[in-house]
């Protein structure tokens, strides 16, 4: 399989738990990819893809995604709004609530899926993760084989995507909405 990755922009969102679990059941890889290398520094996760390849040098940077790791508090029912009537106060319940991690792939390609060698399989990868989220959207536009592919899932569901070829805004570079230097009064003798 040959493939390329020429636009990618990413707002995916999904509890860093379901990531694991999605890597721990052992899913279907492309076959390029070997297995996959899961670190975690700080607030940043990484997920890289191995090969066995020879024909990659052990010291080649394979693709690797990479996701910022949040935590954010999950409420079990809508939390109270602020502003709201105080004279109930004393008698209310706490909402039951929890921090949750979350792993965010936010950004275009080269903040998302770093690395050239193994990008496109790597980008089946999160192709995959991206049908797991609940929250945010993943587009892109691909190269398999000769033929382009329009990507886009919204919320963990596949939707219809185009590509569509328009004339660039700034015309076809004539130049004429530019400074004419040789003309200019304030500059020649």
């Amino acid at each position: 399989m040959t493939g390329r990755v020429f636009r990618l922009h990413s707002t995916l969102e999904l509890p860093l738990e379901d990531v694991e679990t999605y890597f721990d059941e052992d899913p279907d890889l492309p076959p390029e990819i070997d297995d996959i290398d899961i670190t975690r520094r700080n607030n940043t996760l990484i997920i890289k893809a191995l090969s066995d390849d020879e024909s990659i040098s052990k010291y080649t940077p394979t693709a690797q995604l990479k996701a910022s790791v949040t935590e954010t508090r999950v409420w079990e029912e809508e939390p109270p709004r602020a502003g709201g009537p105080q004279w109930m106060d004393d008698e209310e319940e706490e909402i039951p609530s929890e921090l949750v991690e979350f792993a965010c792939f936010k950004g275009d390609r080269e903040t998302v899926l770093q690395n050239s060698a193994l990008q496109y399989p790597m980008f089946l990868v999160l192709r995959e993760i991206a049908t797991l989220s609940e929250k945010g959207t993943l587009t892109a536009i691909t190269e398999e084989d000769g033929e382009l592919e329009a990507t886009r899932i919204v919320e963990g569901e596949r939707r219809p995507a185009s590509i569509e070829v328009v004339e660039s805004p700034q015309g076809a570079g004539e130049g004429d909405g530019g400074v004419n230097w040789r003309d200019n009064d304030f500059i020649s003798d």
